[in-house]
């Protein structure tokens, strides 16, 4: 139930970047409009301001939008240092919480029963340790196929994801003497084997099928194009 009163002391105003619409009349993106109104939030929010910010970042590439979701927390934190909360998948966000006393991390628990997800809509403290996009996509009604189809997609990325090096961290400084790669890009090569692998129907694979696969897909790994 939402509150029916709440007392949050003096503010000189309240901003929010909430929900997810472009602007067709405008010519605007959906990411047009929420770096547009972000950019009103940090240059006019003040010490005495409240500030709500809900998933800053979605609107274009992964890398981009964390590295956007975490420039404006930083400089909200820093510069604006208005009272803020800011929702986010972004668990890399997390760590702000380390650098920064006045951050805390907090999350709305969850509990799994079976294949199936209860929201108990109670705060917590610390950040979440998973998220669950496939379970409240299957509570919205996506097919079963669907649903099948991106758990068999989920496996992959994330064996392809253990079988590589880690991901550097996006935040850590590179090194200045950092010498420039010379291998086989392993993000491209990780997305390739995953289409090559996904692209398999091992139902219909004769042995000597199965071995040309193995060649191609080492192909791939060696830095060759599938």
């Amino acid at each position: 139930m939402p509150a029916t009163r709440a007392v949050i002391g003096p503010v000189d105003a309240i901003y929010t970047r909430i929900g997810a619409s472009d602007d067709l009349a405008g010519g605007r993106s959906t990411f047009m409009v929420e770096m547009t109104e972000a950019a009103a939030i940090l240059n006019q929010a003040t010490s005495s301001s409240l500030v709500l910010m809900d998933e800053v970042g979605r609107g274009t590439s992964t890398f981009d939008g964390l590295a956007l979701a975490w420039a404006i927390a930083r400089r909200l934190i820093e510069h604006n240092r208005a009272m803020t909360f800011f929702a986010t998948h972004y668990f890399e966000l997390t760590r702000l919480a380390d650098e920064y006393p006045a951050v805390s991390n907090v999350h709305l628990s969850a509990i799994e029963h079976g294949r199936d997800i209860v929201f108990l809509h109670a705060v917590e403290e610390g950040p979440a340790s998973r998220s669950y996009g496939l379970q409240v996509a299957r509570l919205a009604g996506v097919p079963h196929s669907v649903i099948r189809g991106a758990e068999k997609q989920l496996a992959m990325l994330e064996a392809a994801a253990r079988d590589h090096q880690p991901q550097r961290d996006l935040f850590d400084a590179l090194p200045e003497t950092a010498a420039p790669t010379t291998g086989p890009d392993e993000r491209r090569v990780a997305i390739d084997v995953v289409d090559a692998l996904a692209a398999l129907d091992p139902d219909r694979m004769t042995p000597r099928d199965a071995l040309d696969a193995l060649y191609r897909l080492k192909h791939i790994g060696d830095g060759g194009r599938p």
